[in-house]
């Protein structure tokens, strides 16, 4: 259970429940993502007010998109998989997003595209259960992501991004590599301090996890995520006071009522 929930902090708790509650799966056409709408069995308000299911608008959107995208070519094509990709993403659909942006990053060829289709890879990457479609959205957002920093090695965030997708291929100490090389580089980068206190803390190192959250919350004292982290890593450490006091300070950072439910959550195990 511990573990559960050291996952859910890893990004917003919102997005959290957003992606758990929108579909994932290259869609074939336009009737499959509509039909994604009606799979719910309650009404609409029994939706977290945070997901709406795909608009109408959308959906006919990428319709018209689709059937452009498979009678044109060339430069038009490219252009209509760029689109596709943006209006897929915004539906929530990762595969998709991920496989239109690599056309249009194959004819494009440049930096920017090479970014936007690894960033495609890696977002559904990051929500696949599967273990070989992860490693396989894994290897894609690595060589588009890959291609983008050659274009701009200051990139740090497409560097980022490329070291965790070693996390789940074979090679976490390559990840934990490249986050060093990268705060040798920026020792303020947020994203890697706050990566590196999260892989700290599933390899049970507490301590080095309290260190770098540490210097995270001295850059930005207002990381709300780094300061929940800060707890758990408190909590699994046994500082039960430190971790107390920690839990307490999220909850008055942050009103969100799913920062809430995780700070209480804790301070309940903690009582």
């Amino acid at each position: 259970m511990l573990k559960t929930r050291i996952i859910l902090v890893l990004v917003s708790a919102i997005i959290v429940v957003l992606i758990f509650m929108l579909p994932k799966s290259v869609v074939e056409n336009e009737n499959q993502l509509a039909a994604s709408n009606t799979g719910h069995t309650g009404h609409a308000a029994d939706l977290p007010a945070n997901h709406k299911p795909t608009s109408p608008q959308l959906i006919s959107a990428i319709s018209e998109l689709r059937k452009a995208y498979a009678t044109s070519s060339d430069r038009k094509n490219a252009i209509f998989a760029d689109s596709l990709q943006t209006l897929y993403a915004q539906a929530g659909k990762f595969d998709s997003a991920a496989w239109f942006g690599e056309q249009a990053a194959t004819f494009f060829n440049n930096t920017l595209s090479f970014l936007k289709a690894g960033n495609s890879f890696y977002e559904a990457y990051t929500y696949a259960m599967d273990d070989q479609k992860r490693n396989d959205l894994a290897a894609k957002a690595q060589h588009w992501l890959g291609k983008a920093i050659n274009g701009n090695p200051k990139n740090y965030e497409a560097r980022i991004k490329v070291a965790m997708t070693y996390l789940s291929t074979g090679g976490p100490m390559q990840g934990i590599r490249q986050l060093r090389e990268i705060l040798k580089e920026d020792p303020k980068n947020e994203l890697a301090l706050y990566n590196m206190g999260m892989l700290s803390i599933q390899s049970g190192q507490n301590a080095k996890a309290i260190d770098w959250l540490n210097q995270l919350i001295e850059v930005n004292p207002r990381h709300v995520q780094g300061q929940l982290l800060l707890g758990v890593a408190y909590l699994n450490g046994g500082h039960k006071n430190e971790a107390r006091a920690q839990f307490e300070k999220v909850k008055k950072m942050d009103n969100d009522p799913a920062v809430q439910s995780a700070a209480d959550s804790y301070l309940k195990e903690l009582k």
